[in-house]
């Protein structure tokens, strides 16, 4: 399940799993930040999100997957089309 809190101006947070789900992912609002791309300084809009996982059901690593799967998703959305 998802949990946004960023609508509340909360930046990160870790979310609680309520059964009968395995998983949650927490999402804070979107805040601008400065960044290094390409050696050189300029301001990123940025947004944390973390994964709350019983491991009982899913391996941390498949976890870690699943997170950089919806950052690649969402700096490239185009990529939901194909």
């Amino acid at each position: 399940s998802i949990s946004n809190m960023g609508m509340f101006n909360v930046t990160s947070f870790v979310a609680i799993i309520h059964p009968p789900n395995a998983a949650v992912l927490a999402v804070g609002r979107v805040v601008k930040k400065p960044v290094v791309k390409d050696d050189e300084l300029e301001i990123a809009e940025m947004m944390t999100v973390t994964l709350s996982a019983d491991h009982r059901v899913v391996d941390g690593a498949e976890g870690a997957q699943f997170v950089m799967e919806v950052k690649r998703l969402l700096e490239n959305p185009l990529g939901l089309l194909v």
